[in-house]
């Protein structure tokens, strides 16, 4: 098993920064890919960013440019950085981690990110 905690979260302003850890513990070497999901209010779970161990990553169109995924594995943490943020940035963050690409095999709690207009 993985476990996943999340943190970071917080209240900021339309235009802010604010950037998420991700901290896994547990059976890390099954954790070759991890994301980052959000949930926002009344709103199913997307995808925002995907990265593998060696740090190839991805990104939905709708954060590409503002957020960047990170990893460091001596830490085994994954980090979301958050710039530009907007009030449609509102969500609960939850992390995953997952064998293979396309897998989220475990997840975090979530950390509340909220953009103030």
């Amino acid at each position: 098993q993985v476990q996943l905690v999340e943190s970071g979260g917080g209240l900021v302003q339309t235009g802010g920064s604010l950037k998420l850890s991700c901290t896994a513990s547990g059976e890390i070497a099954s954790a070759n890919i991890l994301s980052w999901f959000r949930r926002p209010p009344g709103k199913p779970r997307e995808l925002i960013a995907r990265i593998t161990r060696g740090g190839y990553a991805n990104y939905a169109d709708s954060v590409k440019g503002r957020f960047t995924i990170s990893r460091d594995n001596a830490k085994n943490t994954v980090y979301l950085q958050m710039n530009s943020l907007k009030p449609e940035d509102t969500a609960v963050y939850l992390c995953s981690s997952g064998a293979r690409w396309g897998a989220d095999d475990y997840w975090g709690q979530g950390t509340q990110v909220t953009v103030s207009s």
